[in-house]
């Protein structure tokens, strides 16, 4: 399942990130990384972006990015 799948309130923990080059790098750079527990907070009004509690910050991506990001729920 990746996230951009997860609803708002869905806890999830991260395992693999799909991502290459510089958008590999900066979701890398924003804590993403394997074992990484993740939160959907919310979704904006326009679908995009999503709002992610991540270890403990709060951090916003948009859905094209978040399909990058493979996890398991929680």
């Amino acid at each position: 399942m990746t996230l951009d799948e997860m609803g708002p309130g869905a806890s999830c923990v991260m395992r693999d990130l799909r991502a290459t080059g510089a958008l590999g790098q900066r979701l890398m750079d924003l804590g993403f990384y394997p074992g990484a527990t993740i939160r959907v907070v919310r979704n904006a009004p326009l679908v995009d972006p999503v709002e992610l509690e991540l270890d403990g910050y709060h951090v916003s991506i948009r859905h094209e990015e978040a399909k990058h990001v493979e996890v398991e729920a929680a």
